[in-house]
């Protein structure tokens, strides 16, 4: 528990002074749903937080040509309602999994990103969609793609000062068949043992293109390109799918923990792909 009382909270007026404030050691707060928590049980001790939840230039969310900006202070929900999100439906899959509505209504997708968690569930599609995160800083602004912007569990490439701004996210050419689904030891507010995203375009039943990005077996969210590319020319069969399946297994790099063990989450992956071809049409 904290033991130096409660925590300043400072409220800046624009970007320019919440990065200056950034760089003297405050720390970005927004939805708060994981900040407080983690300043609650003495695991973050920053000397005050920065609100820049509520900054217009945080807020919008803007189509731009071929896809959509999302500023980094939206909420999952109104992302959700956002009629753009139609255009990203493995998007909204994935969001729709976060905590209760509650949390969907309060958390952020800048937060969510910032956190660099393995296991976030706003990663997987937007590793999917090669979304890019904008960032801005006292030595401007900058634009990384998020398997750039995110290094490990809980590091990014954010420079002193620097605070994200946005997310770029791209429409997908044509119309992919999106898949979403995390496995967990609850029925609710799962945090995932083992998630898995994908996108499928399929031409004459067959995979002529395929996206996969894996939560909570790595590091890091993991896009298992080779099996991406052992997928193409095949039908979304799961009987056919099993070397495939198994492929995957042996690729993720998972840690044992108190929610599961490795060879658990191994076995997890690789029967997500199968689940996949499972529910997905293969026409």
């Amino acid at each position: 528990m904290r033991k130096s009382g409660p925590v300043e909270i400072v409220r800046p007026k624009d970007l320019r002074e919440a990065s200056s404030l950034v760089r003297e050691g405050g720390m970005p707060l927004a939805g708060g749903t994981d900040v407080f928590v983690r300043v609650r049980k003495g695991l973050w001790d920053p000397p005050f937080l920065v609100y820049i939840g509520e900054l217009p230039q945080l807020r919008g969310i803007e189509p731009r040509e071929g896809g959509v900006e999302v500023g980094a202070a939206v909420t999952h929900a109104e992302l959700l309602r956002s009629p753009l999100a139609a255009q990203l439906p493995v998007l909204r899959l994935a969001l729709s999994t976060i905590g209760a509505p509650a949390i969907r209504e309060m958390g952020t997708i800048g937060g969510n990103v910032a956190n660099a968690s393995p296991a976030g569930d706003s990663l997987i599609p937007l590793y999917l969609l090669e979304a890019r995160v904008n960032l801005v800083g006292p030595e401007g602004e900058r634009s990384l793609p998020m398997e750039d912007f995110i290094l490990g569990p809980g590091k990014t490439a954010l420079r002193p000062g620097e605070i994200i701004r946005s997310l770029w996210i791209p429409f997908p050419e044509g119309k992919p068949l999106p898949y979403f689904r995390k496995v967990g030891r609850r029925r609710a507010l799962v945090i995932a043992v083992a998630s898995l995203g994908a996108l499928f375009w399929l031409r004459d039943g067959v995979v002529e293109k395929a996206r996969l990005a894996l939560g909570s077996v790595a590091p890091t969210v993991l896009r298992p390109r080779e099996v991406e590319k052992a997928l193409l020319g095949k039908p979304l069969d799961p009987g056919l799918l099993r070397p495939i399946a198994d492929e995957l297994s042996r690729l993720v790099n998972p840690i044992s923990d108190i929610r599961a063990t490795a060879a658990y989450r191994r076995r997890v992956a690789g029967n997500l792909l199968l689940d996949a071809a499972a529910r997905l049409p293969r026409a």
